[in-house]
């Protein structure tokens, strides 16, 4: 299995973040143009993985769909940090933190409209990690 390990920076607003290329370059490293499954998590109890349609106003639908399930108010018992924060926590069990992909001839085998996307609500943590995982 080959392994890395990416930085994103996501800031102190929600957000979705495309981390597709980076997945496609990794893929594309790990498996020398053969087969397999990358396999992508984010460490973190308040953050989640989507594979959607980016760009065309999903990240934002997405978002307003997430701040209408999970209010960033004080309903949270588990509160510290920001008002709302409790929701972050909540999150990975609506967006998984992982997801596996398959990689076939060394390029992820996304759909037509797929990426891949690291979403985070956590406006007090602005620095995220994302492990990549290639198996062939």
């Amino acid at each position: 299995m080959k392994t890395t390990t990416l930085r994103v920076r996501t800031g102190s607003r929600e957000t979705v973040v495309d981390i597709t290329p980076q997945c496609e370059q990794f893929a594309r490293e790990a498996s020398a143009g053969g087969d397999g499954l990358l396999h992508v998590f984010v460490p973190h109890a308040t953050a989640g993985l989507a594979v959607l349609e980016l760009g065309s106003g999903s990240d934002a639908d997405l978002l307003a769909t997430l701040s209408q399930l999970l209010p960033a108010d004080n309903r949270w018992r588990h509160a510290h940090g920001s008002v709302g924060h409790g929701r972050s926590h909540v999150l990975p069990a609506l967006v998984p933190p992982d997801a596996t992909l398959p990689v076939l001839g060394g390029s992820l085998a996304l759909g037509t409209w797929q990426s891949v996307a690291l979403v985070d609500l956590n406006v007090d943590n602005p620095d995220r990690t994302v492990r990549l995982s290639f198996l062939g």
